[in-house]
């Protein structure tokens, strides 16, 4: 690979921009806790896993070549958003007693939350398709470079998540009265409904 520095500081610079993934991980951390925190950010980076395997066979290619494939991928992924935020206008009132009923249930969807968010965000996988190449030397080893690539990209995305999620974990207390996790729920909806509408109008 050119310059492998040069890769992990892009790649760690990437990851640290505030985006669709910290706005997931601060909601479900503050109401669920660093557990789900923790499994959401394995969710994201498992998504990102799925990304390096498309791009490196070509599979992402699709999304950039056939609009139709492009819009049918995108508009799952911006109603899958915009349901997320919207979630958060709605109070559940049952919500309590089945977290105490069933809380793997719960555990297991924090992971399928970070992981389809990122897996079915076009821009995700154009954004494989066209950094990844840009450091691959040599075309007979395209495909092991570009997975390696991608797990040094996903292992850069779980260390920050895990780091961001123990941070915002420490002010777990503060944030969980009604006030501010009224205010930080709505916030939170509002940038997740704003990136599903962003992605939904974008233009390929």
């Amino acid at each position: 690979m050119n310059d492998f520095l040069t890769f992990f500081l892009l790649s760690l610079f990437v990851v640290m921009s505030p985006g669709i993934d910290t706005a997931l991980l601060t909601k479900r951390t503050i109401s669920d806790g660093k557990g789900d925190g923790f499994k959401m950010a394995l969710g994201i980076a498992s998504g990102c896993l799925v990304h390096t395997v498309a791009a490196a066979f070509g599979l992402s290619a699709i999304l950039m070549k056939s609009a139709a494939a492009f819009e049918i991928v995108k508009y799952v992924g911006a109603i899958y958003l915009i349901y997320l935020g919207v979630t958060s206008f709605v109070k559940k009132k049952k919500e309590a007693d089945a977290e105490m009923q069933d809380g793997t249930a719960l555990k297991r969807s924090a992971f399928k939350q970070g992981l389809f968010t990122n897996v079915f965000n076009p821009k995700v996988a154009i954004f494989f398709l066209t950094f990844l190449p840009q450091f691959v030397t040599a075309e007979s080893q395209a495909v092991g470079q570009l997975v390696l690539m991608g797990v040094v990209y996903s292992l850069l995305s779980i260390g920050w998540f895990f780091v961001y999620v123990f941070f915002i974990n420490y002010l777990r207390n503060w944030l969980m009265t009604p006030n501010v996790q009224g205010w930080m729920e709505k916030a939170t909806g509002v940038v997740l409904i704003g990136f599903g509408l962003k992605l939904a109008f974008e233009k390929k």
